[in-house]
């Protein structure tokens, strides 16, 4: 029975095929990989069974020939071991061949099905694994496998101990393996040796094999050599399998430290995050380029026949298996096999050849039974009869729980990723044991020593590369991808392996979204809630005590100090959901949610800086180069300049560029360590110095928005250092770059401009400016090894000098936008383009206004000087340029707004031009000259070009408002001067006065009285004087008028007009008493004078009785003067020292006390001439009651007015207080006669 069992378990890999071997399929099946077979379930009711081929390498099938009785399978048949056309090419080896998988051929097949590597396959191997593993439980043999976890997919791979061990003891590898099972498992280890049977059997399975291809059923003399394989097919499957076991892993060819060993071939590394471009579905059985020809032939290369995507219930594998498929019989497909028929079939023969058909989708199982090697008959099985065969009976159901069972243990406790778990069973136990052997040789000196190291660490890493390709969907998968990148760099030698683990981290960089953290921010909750697809290593530690427990009792307790786990035994394997997993095979954990950006750009960085490490130390130094060959040429590089593109095109303007704004560095272009242009340290330096460089910038502008102006223009200086760094490398400029760098120096002058208008904290921006993580230090290090990082050294000095900071911000300002014109940028990308003209017209506004303001404080300076200085005329010209430049910035982006706030300074800058001119002459011969009217209508050309630009109020009310006021305030300066200081000497008074009313008028015009706002009584206050202004004009005319009848009517009704107005206004205002009383005053003068010309009584009595109305009127503003004056009076006496800060800023005491004594000379002039004027009407006329009344009151007054101007003691409040009481005696009094008035 034993030797039936070892024959039914053998008997499969039989048909075994060697690395490009076929296997025989009938007429019809395609071979086309996305050709898939269609689905049969196999398994009856009891088990659910798909299986997809995903890739297949054989012919079409062929029918096989049914051998006549009698054939003597003994004799070789003449096609034996040669190749045949039916067979393909490797036909020789295709079948009657025993050679074992490789180690590795889970891994060759999971790097040419990538896609289903860590998401949706359980399973990786071999089919004969497979089957090994579902007759465990039925079994007494030993299993021996190596398991490996990427994401959710297990790589299941045979570990041959015996051959193991042989090597071992050839070259002292594995030694530390060799002593732990010595020590722990079989401390009588010796290796075991095949009986001859064995070799018998498999002799003529392969001769019956080829007889069934052959058909003819002759027997043929056999060439010696042939005779003399088969004798020795022992050594040979020894030797061969002996060869299919790599040597720990040394560096790959392509992954060298020698840079130019990278520039033979293609090239490994493309300027993305993958090291080799992964197909997702190949063909052929393409590898990536990480891999040489020495590679593939220690067993990296899928060399299975066909590879199929087995479902079996709710596990999904993709299983490699190199049996024969024959067409003929009922079906498309069946399979061959061969049986001595004195040995029934067994359990475990059943088993095989029941699972080797669910796998390969074969329905029907073709059976020759031999005796002694001579055939007698064959028997048709199909295969869903196979369970219920004479002496083979087993359920289905229980192999579909075996196989659930063992899935749950391995996922249960491999949890590890990267590291090579052991499941082992000795032969005859029936305890099976799980051991970490990674855990197990950390223990030894060389980690290296695992052989598995290598492989998983590649497949780990282009299981990331093909998920980070997937652009759709890898956001989701982002916790995973992270712990891939993450095991595959733990697991690989920094030394060894630089390509990769820089790679690795660029990879890991690229997780992290720096361009959209807004966008990022917001995408953090649904990367959480997927936990089955996220994964932490902090968190895999401790698998969960309850499970851990439930596998890890046993007997023996120096087992259990090993033993990740332990299936006790076998049996419970066949016992439902026994050893059910109770968690996914990640635990549950996320991808590492940054609360901040700056901790997200920190760890970008972090892993920015370990590839620039792993770069930096595959370069050689110069000292190490060989030295150049005096009789070799060295080539050039040369290119015709007309096949040059347009990215190449960008590399002259860039240089043309960065030498206009003098940081074209010698030796651009080139690397100062050695690095060879189109290298993979060349091309991975420039993706991880632009990472860097994107880093710094997110740094630099969350810093400014924390408005740690130092620490951000910290950063912005080394992402322009990065940036320049990667000017130097790059020999084809991507137009993306350079809209990077715009962006880079726009920022920049952000930083610069702020830290100008927050200069009084300076010190704490110097100090933050000066701090200097470790980190950075280090990655400026590694940009120095290539550049002098100096190019744009002149943005980003932390000055201390205003002026500087504004002009360093414009030169930035107007970088940014030269490298816009390059190319097709700025079409390309109008909102930036708008912004970065944006602000080069505010900070040209701001440099214009810091040269007005510097103009302007030298003209307060300027006392003695009577002629305008040339340092002021150069100021002048400098801010006029300045806001020229930033007006013209601000229409070319139609901001009508700002182009009207420049040409409002424009205007105020003129009128400071023309106040510089005032003191050109003698104070007391001061005339308004031609240059202060010139540069006065110059001013009133911009404010009037501002409103043309703004069009309407709408637009922006506040800045139409204010260039209406300053307009209103041009005119009425040019009025006011030219009205105190007419220029007689050139113009004549009536061209003086007509000049001076139509400015006066038109600054009424802009002065908006009527809209309440802040400025109402600004507005009003200026409307009132010039209304009085106006007036006191046109009574100064009248006065000095002789002759024009007409025109002097004219003036007196405007006068009086004016003088209307202008007591209107200023009634509405609380703060200007004395301007009130002072315009009434001129009103009684102004009456006065009109007296002087009136020669009847009654006329003179009318025009004094509208005069003493007139003074009746001033009451108010002597109230408002008494209101002020009480409120100093309660303010604390602790005050009145301070004469100053004692009256209001409106109330002048000294002129309060001028016009109060006016007010009474005025007052009792007109008392006099009124009683007189009264008294001499009443001789003449008979007496008149109202004017009796009117003339007592008035005697009243005057005699109360007179000894109250007698007592010279009297306060200031006690005068205004009598002259209230006399007017209020005088409005009563002339109530009556306001007739008369």
């Amino acid at each position: 029975m034993g030797d039936s069992k070892e024959a039914g378990a053998e008997s499969p890999p039989a048909g075994a095929a060697a690395r490009g071997g076929l296997s025989l399929l009938s007429q019809g099946e395609s071979e086309e990989p996305s050709a898939q077979g269609s689905a049969l379930f196999l398994g009856g009711n009891e088990v659910k069974s798909r299986a997809v081929v995903k890739y297949s390498s054989a012919p079409l099938r062929t029918a096989f020939a049914r051998l006549e009785e009698k054939t003597d399978l003994k004799l070789p048949p003449a096609n034996w071991l040669r190749e045949s056309a039916k067979l393909g090419p490797a036909g020789t080896t295709i079948l009657g061949n025993s050679k074992k998988s490789k180690p590795f051929s889970s891994f060759g097949m999971a790097y040419d099905f990538i896609d289903s590597v860590g998401n949706d396959v359980d399973v990786v191997s071999d089919s004969e694994n497979i089957k090994k593993l579902l007759k465990i439980p039925y079994s007494k043999s030993h299993v021996s496998m190596a398991v490996h976890r990427i994401g959710r997919t297990l790589l299941l791979d045979e570990l041959d101990i015996q051959e193991l061990f042989m090597r071992s003891s050839q070259t002292g590898d594995w030694t530390w393996l060799k002593e732990f099972y010595q020590r722990l498992i079989d401390q009588k280890w010796q290796r075991k040796k095949k009986s001859k049977e064995h070799w018998y059997q498999k002799a003529i399975l392969s001769k019956f094999l080829y007889y069934s291809i052959n058909g003819d059923g002759a027997a043929q003399p056999v060439p010696s050599a042939a005779e003399q394989q088969e004798s020795s097919s022992s050594d040979q499957t020894n030797h061969s399998d002996g060869a299919s076991w790599p040597a720990p892993f040394e560096m790959p060819s392509s992954v060298s430290e020698d840079p130019s060993a990278s520039s033979q071939g293609s090239e490994p590394l493309e300027p993305s995050y993958i090291v080799g471009h992964v197909a997702s579905a190949p063909k052929e059985q393409n590898l990536t380029t990480l891999f040489n020809d020495g590679e593939n032939s220690q067993g990296l290369k899928n060399d299975f026949v066909r590879n199929i995507l087995w479902t079996f219930e709710d596990i999904h594998m993709l299983v490699g298996s190199n049996m024969p498929i024959f067409g003929g019989g009922r079906y498309p497909a069946v399979s061959l096999r061969l049986r001595d028929n004195n040995k029934p079939i067994n359990v475990l023969t059943g088993i095989d050849y029941w699972l080797d058909n669910l796998i390969c989708n074969v329905p029907e199982l073709v059976m020759c039974f031999h005796v002694n090697g001579i055939v007698q008959k064959y028997e048709m099985i199909k295969t869903e009869e196979i369970p219920n065969l004479e002496n083979s009976n087993f359920s289905t159901k229980v192999i579909k729980d075996i196989a659930q069972n063992i899935l749950s243990f391995l996922k249960s406790n491999c949890t590890k990723e990267g590291h090579t778990y052991w499941l082992f069973k000795a032969s005859g136990s029936d305890i099976v044991k799980l051991y970490d052997l990674t855990t197990l040789c950390e223990e030894t000196e060389d980690k290296y020593q695992n052989p598995f190291t290598m492989p998983v660490a590649i497949l780990l890493y282009k299981v990331a590369c093909n998920m980070m390709m997937k652009k759709n969907q890898n956001k989701k998968h982002y916790g995973t991808i992270r712990t891939l990148l993450l095991n595959c760099v733990k697991l690989l030698d920094k030394s060894r392996h630089p390509q990769i683990i820089a790679s690795a981290n660029y990879m890991l960089s690229e997780l992290f979204q720096l361009d959209e953290p807004k966008k990022e921010e917001s995408s953090e909750s649904p990367l959480n809630e997927n936990s089955d697809e996220s994964y932490s290593e902090e968190e895999e530690e401790m698998p969960d005590s309850d499970e851990n427990g439930s596998y890890s009792t046993s007997s023996d307790p120096s087992d259990d100090n090993k033993a990740v786990a332990i299936i006790k035994s076998v049996g419970e394997l066949s016992v439902p959901e026994k050893y059910k997993s109770i968690h996914q095979i990640r635990p549950s954990c996320t991808f590492p949610v940054c609360h901040d950006t700056e901790e997200r750009c920190r760890l970008v960085l972090s892993y920015v800086l370990e590839g620039l490490k792993s770069v930096d130390s595959s370069i050689k130094k110069e000292s190490d180069l060989p030295a150049a060959d005096p009789n070799t040429p060295i080539p050039l590089k040369y290119e015709d300049e007309s096949t040059r593109g347009g990215p190449e095109g960008l590399e002259k303007q860039m240089a043309l560029f960065l030498d206009k704004m003098g940081s074209l560095q010698k030796g651009n272009y080139s690397s100062q360590s050695g690095m060879i242009p189109g290298s993979w340290q060349h091309k991975m330096k420039l993706q991880l110095i632009l990472k860097s460089s994107k880093a710094y910038y997110v740094l630099s502008d969350a810093a400014m928005s924390l408005q740690k102006y130092g620490r951000a223009l910290r950063y912005i200086k080394l992402a322009l250092q990065s940036h320049d760094t990667y000017c130097c490398l790059c020999t084809n400029m991507l137009s993306e770059v350079l809209l990077f760098l715009s962006q880079y120096l726009t920022l920049c002058g952000d930083i610069q401009l702020m830290l100008a208008q927050n200069a009084n904290n300076r010190a704490a921006h110097l100090e933050e400016f000066n701090y200097q993580t470790k980190e950075d230090q280090e990655i400026l290090h590694s940009l120095h090894r290539e550049s002098s990082c100096q190019g744009f050294a002149w943005a980003t000095d932390l000055s201390t000098d205003l002026e500087s900071q504004l002009s360093v911000s414009c030169k930035c300002y107007e970088a940014a936008n030269e490298i816009l014109q390059f190319s097709d940028l700025k079409s390309q990308n109008p909102e930036h383009y708008v912004q970065v003209l944006k602000r080069m017209g505010n900070v040209r506004n701001e440099i214009g206004v810091f040269y007005m303001n510097q103009a302007a404080a030298l003209q307060s300076e300027r006392v003695v000087s009577k002629s305008v200085s040339t340092a002021e005329q150069q100021l002048w010209k400098k801010s006029f340029s300045c806001f020229e430049k930033g007006i013209h910035n601000f229409e070319s982006i139609d901001d009508a707004t700002n182009a009207a706030l420049l040409l409002c300074n424009t205007g105020r800058l003129m009128r400071i031009c023309a106040q510089a001119h005032c003191g050109a002459g003698d104070e007391f011969k001061r005339e308004f000259s031609p240059e202060e009217g010139l540069y006065y209508n110059k001013a009133v050309d911009y404010y009037l070009k501002a409103l043309r630009s703004l069009g309407t109020r709408d637009i922006h009310p506040a800045v139409w408002d204010s260039v209406n006021w300053e307009l209103s305030t041009t005119y009425f300066t040019m009025a006011t001067l030219q009205q105190d200081y007419a220029p007689l000497s050139r113009k004549a008074q009536e061209q003086i006065e007509k000049e001076v009313s139509e400015a006066m008028m038109k600054s009424l015009k802009y002065c908006d009285v009527d809209s309440v706002s802040a400025r109402q009584p600004l507005c009003q206050y200026r409307a009132a004087t010039i209304h009085h202004r106006l007036a006191s004009m046109y009574h100064s005319c009248l006065r000095n008028q002789v002759g024009d009848e007409h025109l002097r009517k004219q003036h007196r009704v405007l006068a009086d007009l004016h003088y209307s107005k202008a007591v209107k206004l200023f009634q509405l205002l609380k703060d200007a008493p004395c301007e009130l009383l002072r315009v009434q005053l001129e009103r009684v003068a102004f009456a006065e004078f009109q007296m002087t010309s009136q020669n009847s009584n009654v006329g003179k009595l009318k025009t004094l009785s509208g005069a003493l109305d007139i003074m009746v009127r001033t009451k108010h503003a002597f109230q408002l003067i008494r209101k002020e004056l009480i409120e100093e009076f309660d303010q604390p006496k602790s005050d009145e020292c301070t004469p100053a800060a004692d009256s209001s800023p409106s109330l002048n005491r000294e002129e309060v006390i001028k016009l109060l004594s006016i007010f009474e000379s005025r007052l009792s002039f007109l008392l006099l001439q009124s009683i007189k004027l009264l008294s001499s009407t009443k001789k003449k006329t008979s007496s008149n009651t109202e004017e009796d009344v009117v003339l007592k009151t008035n005697k009243q007054i005057y005699s109360q007015l007179l000894r109250a101007t007698a007592n010279r003691n009297a306060t200031l409040l006690e005068r205004i207080d009598v002259l209230i009481h006399l007017l209020d005696q005088l409005a009563r009094g002339s109530g009556g006669s306001g007739s008369v008035q």
